[in-house]
């Protein structure tokens, strides 16, 4: 994503918003760093807008309370298909 900071900051800000994104979401998408995406957020954004920047940091906010959940969630996911594979190889074909 090849723009001028003070865009890019507003453009991620919007898409924050718009899918209740996280940091790393919004660098995947835009295929930029997290680092990149946090700098504009909670650096860059506040000073271009900054309605639009208390809106993603209270975004943020409820995606950082969340994290542990998520955290156990892929970790859920991941021993599940673990187990599934192994499953499928021990069983008689």
């Amino acid at each position: 994503m090849k723009t001028q900071p003070n865009n890019r900051a507003v453009i991620l800000g919007q898409f924050i918003i718009e899918n209740k994104a996280t940091v790393r979401c919004a660098a995947k998408k835009f295929g930029i760093s997290k680092s990149t995406v946090h700098k504009d957020v909670s650096e860059r954004l506040p000073k271009i807008n900054p309605a639009l920047s208390a809106q993603v940091k209270e975004i943020l906010e409820i995606n950082k309370q969340e994290r542990h959940i998520r955290g156990g969630m892929a970790t859920k996911m991941k021993y599940r298909r673990i187990a599934e594979t192994t499953e499928k190889k021990g069983s008689p074909a």
